[in-house]
């Protein structure tokens, strides 16, 4: 990936840069920046092009951060990048946020590209995100040891005021560490399933608008594995509560689970899920 100003620097002029567009040597992707050689970009080509695009003192950030950081998957397909000194104006399939330049250790880098640090992608995250998102966040960060939670209170003082301060204090509050992340506690889950010889089931799997933790489409049982602090707020509580009634009403069980559940009553659970299963009529879904 390169830019026109880079291709300038290197000696390249307007008529080089058109031939070498025309001849399929150069392809463009955001305005003024190029793949080389090839249309097909590969790993973080896009990314880079984000970066470039924006200019010096720009950064990936919020859930493009916290991709590149495994804290999530990715939410959409735009790029997030928090823009300091460089340009934000809009430009398609990028997401600018500006702010002042970023202090040393709010700033870190994976596969040679600049992103916020984990602590500060995980207050921005708080910003922009439902309570349940950030509490995986937070647990994957706390259980992939990016950060400490002396980090994560430390991030809270250096940026006082900022959006997402509130909830992620208040989860911090919580003192509740998690003994699995979200994908931990679905692995767990689905290895107790097959230790129990119960049928297979989908992992992440679509259902209308909704991604449902493990699914039994043929017995019709949505199972959801509730995080730590899951019911920290009401407007948290209320929006499963809403997500459970959309579920049932597609014609889903909803069976919600905990990871203590799944780490200290295994076998009580696998019960449960025995049941619920032998219960249901099998149908397609």
């Amino acid at each position: 990936m390169i830019s026109r100003t880079q291709l300038e620097h290197v000696g390249l002029g307007r008529g080089a840069i058109t031939h070498r567009i025309a001849a399929g040597r150069l392809h463009p992707v955001q305005r003024g920046i190029y793949l080389v050689g090839h249309p097909a970009p590969g790993p973080l080509a896009l990314e880079t092009a984000a970066l470039l695009a924006c200019g010096t003192g720009s950064v990936l950030s919020h859930f493009t951060a916290a991709r590149v950081l495994k804290i999530l998957p990715a939410a959409d397909d735009d790029i997030d990048v928090t823009v300091t000194l460089g340009r934000s104006g809009r430009r398609p399939g990028i997401r600018a946020h500006r702010r002042p330049p970023l202090a040393a250790p709010d700033v870190t880098r994976r596969h040679g590209l600049p992103l916020t640090a984990p602590a500060l992608t995980v207050l921005e995250l708080a910003a922009v995100s439902p309570m349940r998102t950030l509490e995986r966040a937070v647990a994957e960060v706390l259980a992939q040891r990016l950060v400490r939670r002396r980090q994560l209170t430390d991030v809270l003082a250096r940026c006082p005021g900022r959006p997402g301060t509130r909830p992620l204090r208040s989860l911090l509050a919580a003192e509740i560490e998690p003994a699995l992340t979200r994908s931990d506690a679905e692995e767990r889950l689905l290895a107790l399933v097959r230790a129990a010889a119960l049928p297979p089931a989908e992992a992440n799997a679509r259902v209308g608008r909704h991604e449902v933790d493990v699914l039994w489409r043929s017995a019709r049982l949505a199972v959801e594995v509730d995080g730590y602090a899951f019911h920290s707020s009401r407007t948290s509580f209320e929006r499963d509560r809403l997500r459970d009634a959309e579920l049932q009403a597609a014609g889903l069980r909803v069976m919600r689970v905990t990871w203590r559940q799944i780490v200290d009553e295994p076998m009580a659970l696998v019960g449960r899920l025995a049941q619920a299963l032998a219960a249901a009529p099998l149908r397609p879904a």
